[in-house]
């Protein structure tokens, strides 16, 4: 062999070398992602506003049983057990709630996802009521933010930590806010994930999307961790009349149609959809993460007839992902029992008001 033809195969070599350390490393990272359950479920919302001496309600898990359902995401503020006077005070008998909420889980065989709604530091609604911010602050104020963050979480982790994942995994915090990069979020991820791990090695865990739980992080992939998305788009049909929803988040102020033409005249279908909520997540479950729908719903002013038509396509695009969900909420008004819509032939049922017209369209999705 001359040396032209050494060097030609020597570099073939070490060529295919790299490729193979590629493929093992892509093929080790879709090894190392958890695998879960087509959970389908609701949100129970009882402590997401933190206000002291609410509770969870042990119907709501008997009728998501009954119905077979088995997933309920309780989005919680950590005011429920501590205060933003005291981030590192936290007052263990309150969270009888969330102890009590767990064992009905159990009984009913419905898995458990601990969501903290408003996280020390953070919040999606109200963000400015903390007293140091988590996100896009001076260092000392993030840095004390995620102290208390990590301390909540650990407690957690050491409270439930005889649990298996099996009954109840941890959602680290709720729809962290518009970033222009993912640098912080992957940083606080990193230091929630590490304190819960210290205690409960096993523990499975959710980490909401970026920009209001709408977009993928691919800087969270090797930490082996659910992503959670979101199915409230488009806003114009999902929040219509939401006074909480800022005003450039819709794109269009007209009574809901579906399909729809925005104001800018870009039409939203069931490829419209597509595009938004499920084509941008590929290149994730390409590598083996995990994506559930974390919330989704549409409030009671859209008309029934055309959230029945958007739930149907986004449903229809979920089960065909293969993605479970969470709908917000069970009672209430994104919900099917109690609603208030005014547009509802309502069923009665145990003492309530069943929209049995929306529960028949989730059973069969």
């Amino acid at each position: 062999m001359n040396r032209r033809e050494f060097l030609k195969s020597s570099a073939a070599a070490a060529a295919g070398v790299l490729l193979s350390s590629r493929v093992s490393a892509a093929e080790a990272a879709r090894r190392s992602q958890p695998r879960i359950p087509r959970w389908r479920g609701f949100n129970l919302t009882e402590l997401a506003s933190g206000r002291r001496g609410q509770a969870f309600v042990e119907s709501d898990f008997a009728w998501m049983a009954e119905w077979g359902f088995d997933f309920a995401r309780l989005p919680m503020s950590y005011w429920s057990w501590s205060s933003a006077n005291d981030w590192m005070k936290i007052e263990e008998d309150a969270l009888a709630p969330v102890d009590q909420a767990i064992e009905w889980a159990a009984r009913y065989g419905i898995h458990v996802n601990l969501n903290f709604h408003r996280i020390p530091g953070y919040c999606v609604n109200g963000r400015e009521r903390e007293p140091f911010q988590l996100f896009d602050s001076p260092h000392d104020a993030m840095a004390r933010a995620l102290e208390a963050a990590v301390h909540h979480w650990r407690t957690f982790a050491q409270r439930y930590r005889d649990i298996p994942s099996s009954r109840l995994s941890f959602d680290l915090f709720n729809e962290p806010p518009f970033m222009a990069d993912h640098d912080r979020y992957v940083e606080v991820a990193r230091a929630l994930v590490g304190a819960i791990r210290e205690v409960s090695p096993d523990r499975l865990i959710f980490a909401d999307g970026a920009d209001i739980g709408q977009t993928p992080v691919p800087g969270l992939v090797e930490l082996g961790l659910v992503q959670s998305t979101r199915g409230y788009l488009p806003k114009m049909v999902s929040h219509y009349t939401a006074t909480w929803v800022p005003k450039n988040e819709f794109e269009s102020f007209e009574t809901p149609t579906w399909p729809m033409v925005a104001a800018n005249g870009e039409r939203w279908d069931r490829e419209r959809l597509r595009r938004e909520l499920i084509d941008k997540w590929q290149p994730l479950v390409a590598q083996g993460v995990p994506v559930h729908v974390g919330e989704w719903g549409c409030f009671i002013k859209t008309p029934h007839a055309v959230a029945l038509r958007w739930m149907t396509d986004l449903l229809s695009l979920w089960k065909e992902a293969g993605w479970g969900w969470a709908m917000w909420n069970l009672r209430g008004g994104f919900g099917i029992v109690d609603s208030g819509r005014a547009d509802v032939k309502y069923e009665s049922f145990h003492g309530h008001q069943l929209d049995r017209a929306m529960l028949e369209l989730l059973l069969a999705h």
